[in-house]
């Protein structure tokens, strides 16, 4: 065999390797994101179901709950309605990855990936644990908490984490959170609804944190330079010093010898660890992608938690418990179809889906208040057009900075940025628990 034949077979071979390698990151990035959210979704549900059945523990014998979180109503008002708004569960399900989201990237980057996801598995599965074997409400709610502290830290390592690996695998993390939406409710309420309890079905999902495991430790092929079990570097002490421009844009620039950059401002670091200080600036910058992309988890989720249990429809075949588990359902089909888009179309301008998304939120408020609303195939098709407006501003989101963002700012800035979705959905949380109030007092 000549050297040309040998050369060539070489790059072929390489080629191959390169190509396994990538699909491999794809895939693994996919399970990554299905696994990270999964507990996140089934305790929505899930908690509620054990706390139901502890409430009738206590009182007479009651049908099996059913996934539903509008089981319980009070008929004698003008509304179908909860005696607790579910957003009560949704705040606590949010509060704890958003204390994480807001303060980890200030200091995460001294804890090796390694070791975060280690926390991220082993707080999944206590999640998973605590509340199937919960025995008072306390419990439950700690199980619910353990399940946001996992998909609070995982949602921003994870994203941190692509910085080291081609731009693709946003793509497959995008589309795996959005599956885990769909995947989490249709396998939870397949279990269920097949006959077993809630325990049980808590005990089976167990092998989610497994499955994350095994996509991360396994399947992910990492660069020979990656720090896996070290800290990156070495950490800012204190939040002062540093060299802060007085105009800087996510993308930084290089400096020249004589200390200013090409508009004559002092230049910007391209080396070394971020100061405190830089990661302030860098913040304030990515403020023109956190703030449209909390207004749009606001608005879907302030519908979600706030209007889609009021909007219940007697005359259709559907109980007012399936019309909700429906919309649910097709929320999460629309979040996956979006945030598996990224393969093939790209949105620029999140701004827009924010405005979109919160004339959803006012057109489904006043189909509340004036009752204007008269076929549930109608709000069906609002949720489904809501679900793809959010999946889409999540992933174009992270994709625009991962692109606008400079080598040395990239992995905390997708860290940083992943608060915004947390803080539309907290908020919205206090924002619907004295609207349902208001609704179901009329």
């Amino acid at each position: 065999m000549d050297q040309n034949s040998l050369n060539g077979d070489l790059r072929q071979a390489t080629g191959s390797q390169g190509r396994v390698a990538h699909w491999r990151n794809v895939v693994g990035f996919w399970l990554l994101g299905l696994c990270n959210n999964f507990a996140y979704v089934v305790m929505l549900s899930a908690a509620h179901d054990i706390l139901k059945q502890q409430e009738t523990n206590s009182t007479l014998p009651t049908p099996p709950p059913v996934i539903s979180l509008s089981q319980s109503s009070n008929s004698s008002g003008r509304y179908d309605c909860n005696p607790t708004s579910t957003a009560a569960v949704l705040l606590a399900d949010i509060l704890p990855t958003l204390l994480i989201k807001l303060t980890a990237p200030f200091f995460i980057h001294a804890v090796p990936y390694g070791f975060r996801v280690l926390v991220c598995i082993a707080t999944a599965t206590a999640s998973f644990l605590v509340a199937s074997f919960s025995t008072s409400v306390w419990m439950s709610i700690l199980g619910v908490i353990f399940a946001s502290v996992s998909s609070g830290l995982g949602e921003l390592s994870f994203l941190s984490l692509t910085v080291y690996f081609n731009r693709c695998v946003l793509s497959g993390w995008g589309s795996g959170t959005g599956g885990a939406g769909v995947g989490g409710a249709l396998l939870y309420s397949g279990l269920t609804q097949a006959g077993l309890t809630p325990r049980i079905t808590l005990l089976i999902m167990l092998l989610v944190p497994v499955a994350m495991a095994i996509s991360y430790y396994f399947l992910l092929v990492f660069p020979p330079s990656f720090p896996q079990w070290s800290s990156r570097g070495r950490v800012p002490v204190g939040c002062v010093g540093g060299t802060t421009p007085e105009h800087r844009p996510l993308m930084e620039e290089e400096g020249h010898e004589d200390g200013l950059d090409t508009r004559g401002s002092p230049a910007v670091k391209t080396t070394g660890a971020l100061s405190c200080t830089e990661k302030l600036v860098i913040l304030k910058g990515l403020m023109r992608f956190i703030v449209p992309l909390a207004v749009v988890y606001f608005a879907e989720y302030f519908i979600n938690q706030g209007l889609l249990e009021l909007l219940f429809f007697p005359e259709s075949a559907l109980s007012h418990a399936e019309q909700y588990r429906w919309y649910q359902t097709l929320y999460q089909i629309g979040v996956l179809v979006s945030r598996s888009s990224l393969f093939c179309l790209k949105i620029r301008c999140v701004g827009v889906l924010s405005a979109l998304q919160c004339v959803n939120a006012l057109l489904l408020t006043l189909a509340v208040y004036y009752s204007v609303l008269t076929s549930v195939w109608i709000v069906f098709a609002i949720v489904l057009y809501e679900g793809l407006l959010g999946g889409a501003a999540y992933v174009n989101t992270y994709y625009f900075i991962s692109t606008e963002s400079a080598d040395r700012e990239r992995e905390f800035s997708m860290a940083a940025a992943s608060v915004g979705d947390s803080l539309g959905i907290a908020l919205s949380g206090a924002a619907a628990l004295p609207t349902h109030t208001y609704f179901c007092s009329l």
